[in-house]
């Protein structure tokens, strides 16, 4: 074994494992009794990977010798694993903060949908703006999410809804992929809306026979690395058949089924995620009691976007009849021109005090259950041996403060550090 290390943490006060007997995920009990050490210290290895984590003066006499890139005396602050985005579309052109005026008003989504805003609205502006444009919004975005605390983020298309834009957004997401610091899963969103001048049958023959193919050509070439496949399920956009057929056809060439379901009107699209064995639906605002007990049952992870029934003001997702029936609840920031919020703490306080989460269940719902929705909960989401060094250091003796200061994650954030790198340093942060 190597003598030398990338990164030694020292001192910790607090080090929120999350969990540490290898689970994928947590439900129940499990998402209420955390693994948190007392005094700790870690060690991240030259591959990017936790070597270990355990009470400083053992780590101190186990490696006493060895040589480190960076030490970080972390004495009176927190340590707790890097945050997951489990849902956001990052990659547009065209700014709605006119509609953000109309939703105040009193229009519904749908409405300001169907007199052409919207989608529709960020569709025109992305089909006109160049790669390079919509890469370089895209970098100064993921860099807000990275500086409040997220080390990992699903980044979607699906404002192009044309082939060419919909590939345009996907190249783009895979150039931020391989130049920033910031972990992406990368997914297909063809289907985010019927496209003007289409039906619903007609963008579904679209999306199988000509969109998906293209994809997969591009992935065989090596071109795009893409890892799941989206669809919006609702009424007035893609129906349960076309859904279907979508999902399965994405699922055929090996992409993780994670898409949008009962967000306005009780669709069953939870029963149809868990008849595909889908990997995560989205939002839920709508789902039925049959919905909740077969995603239970089918291991259908719920990504609950706290951010999205606030600002619609629709009723929120329920999340406590999910947890208290065992399903895995993930969260995400929804972040969006309709839902503009790059903050999984201020996620995570909306989960708390919107759906009646505990702080402990945000949490997870945050990191191991958020990288279950993307299928890396094997490598990413909690701080155990073998496992990438994605991490926070808080400024602060316990790691709650992160969800209690609403808003306070910019003063409360000391470094973000991503396979034992530190991406960011902030020298705002104050004494509690």
């Amino acid at each position: 074994m190597s003598n030398t290390f990338r990164l030694y943490i020292k001192n910790a006060k607090q080090v929120v494992l999350v969990c540490n007997n290898g689970e994928r995920f947590l439900t129940k009990e499990g998402m209420k009794n955390l693994s948190v050490l007392e005094n700790c210290s870690l060690i991240i290895g030259k591959d990017g990977l936790l070597k270990a984590v355990g009470p400083a003066d053992s780590i101190q006499s186990r490696f006493e010798g060895a040589s480190f890139e960076k030490v970080i005396n972390a004495s009176g602050m927190c340590v707790i694993p890097g945050l997951i985005d489990a849902h956001s579309h990052p990659v547009w052109a065209g700014d709605r903060v006119h509609e953000f005026a109309l939703k105040l008003a009193g229009a519904t989504y749908m409405e300001v949908h169907q007199a052409g805003g919207g989608i529709h609205f960020t569709v025109t502006h992305t089909r006109q703006a160049s790669a390079d444009q919509l890469l370089s919004s895209l970098t100064q975005r993921l860099g807000r999410m990275l500086r409040s605390g997220t080390t990992l983020v699903e980044c979607k298309s699906g404002y192009g809804l044309d082939l060419d834009t919909e590939l345009k957004m996907l190249m783009v997401i895979e150039r931020a992929r391989r130049s920033l610091d910031v972990g992406i899963s990368s997914t297909y969103c063809g289907a985010h809306a019927v496209p003007k001048g289409k039906t619903v049958a007609e963008a579904t023959e679209d999306i199988i026979k000509v969109q998906l193919p293209a994809l997969r050509e591009k992935m065989e070439q090596g071109e795009l690395s893409v890892d799941n496949i989206d669809v919006f399920c609702e009424k007035g956009v893609f129906d349960l058949d076309s859904s279907r057929a979508i999902l399965q056809a994405g699922k055929d060439m090996g992409l993780q089924i994670n898409f949008h379901g009962d967000e306005l009107h009780p669709m069953n699209s939870a029963q149809l995620g868990a008849e595909l064995n889908a990997l995560a639906i989205s939002h839920l605002e709508e789902v039925t009691n049959d919905g909740i007990a077969a995603m239970a049952k089918a291991g259908t992870s719920a990504v609950l976007l706290p951010t999205t029934a606030y600002i619609l003001r629709l009723p929120q997702p329920r999340a406590r009849d999910m947890l208290d029936r065992g399903v895995i609840v993930a969260l995400g920031s929804d972040f969006n021109p309709n839902a503009y919020c790059c903050s999984m703490p201020m996620v995570m306080h909306l989960a708390c005090v919107n759906m009646r989460m505990t702080m402990n269940e945000a949490l997870v719902a945050a990191t191991i259950n958020a990288a279950y929705a993307l299928g890396l909960s094997q490598s990413h989401g909690s701080l155990e041996v073998g496992k990438q060094g994605d991490l926070l250091i808080l400024n602060s003796s316990r790691w709650e403060h992160l969800i209690y200061q609403f808003g306070g994650h910019q003063e409360l954030i000391k470094y973000v550090i991503i396979k034992g790198n530190v991406v960011y340093e902030n020298d705002k942060v104050m004494d509690l």
